[in-house]
């Protein structure tokens, strides 16, 4: 697979990302930059973490407005792979591409650690490497992550089994323990905790390794959409 992983100023994950897919994973990477207009012969889309316009009005809200997400959000419409990691869901959800919204922590202090989470769907373009139930270990750092639904939407994520992953142990106080969640059609997965910071033994654990695995798996299964 070739992805793009988008670029925001103030993002500070792109590295990692970029890591992770073309030094450990093997696969082709370019950064696109948040000015760009097209995404043409990419399979997959990766919006990292960081501080994207210094989190001015609320994190991600400035974000949205980039040329580069039109066509994002293209990308996503048409079924193709999009994963937004920590500042990366946070824009998701200001782009109208993921519900809920994600508020400050509920002790409103940045956390910066490795949590517990749990497998929620093993069904997913993201998920397909990890056993349903299955417990991982991935490093969170934000201060915004709580995240927040109504009821309504709440069960219609669980319903639709749109909960990927859970904390274990919660520690920023979002609604039903939730740590990432896709939409309607599986193929957009926003989530706090970062994978990419999860890929090698050296860096403390490779359980968000299998999460990119999981996204080359089904591209290799499915044909190309350039």
């Amino acid at each position: 697979m070739k992805f793009a992983v988008i670029v925001f100023p103030g993002s500070n994950c792109d590295l990692d990302m970029y890591h992770a897919v073309k030094d450990v994973l093997g696969e082709e990477a370019d950064y696109v930059f948040h000015t760009e207009t097209s995404l043409d012969g990419y399979d997959g889309v990766l919006l990292p973490g960081g501080f994207s316009y210094g989190d001015y009005l609320r994190c991600g809200a400035i974000a949205q407005f980039s040329p580069i997400m039109s066509e994002v959000k293209r990308f996503a419409e048409e079924g193709r792979p999009v994963l937004g990691v920590c500042n990366g869901f946070q824009v998701l959800v200001e782009a109208g591409l993921l519900p809920g919204v994600l508020m400050r922590n509920r002790d409103l202090k940045f956390m910066c650690k490795t949590v517990e989470l749990k497998i929620e769907t093993n069904e997913t373009m993201f998920t397909n490497d990890y056993a349903l139930g299955e417990t991982i270990q991935v490093p969170i750092a934000h201060g915004e992550g709580n995240y927040y639904c109504d009821e309504v939407t709440l069960e219609t994520l669980r319903s639709n089994g749109q909960i990927a992953f859970t904390y274990t142990d919660n520690p920023n106080g979002s609604v039903a323990n939730i740590a990432g969640i896709t939409n309607a059609q599986g193929n957009v997965l926003g989530m706090m905790p970062h994978p990419e910071r999860a890929v090698e033994a050296l860096l403390g654990g490779e359980d968000g390794k299998r999460l990119f695995t999981s996204m080359v798996k089904w591209g290799t299964r499915h044909a190309t959409y350039n």
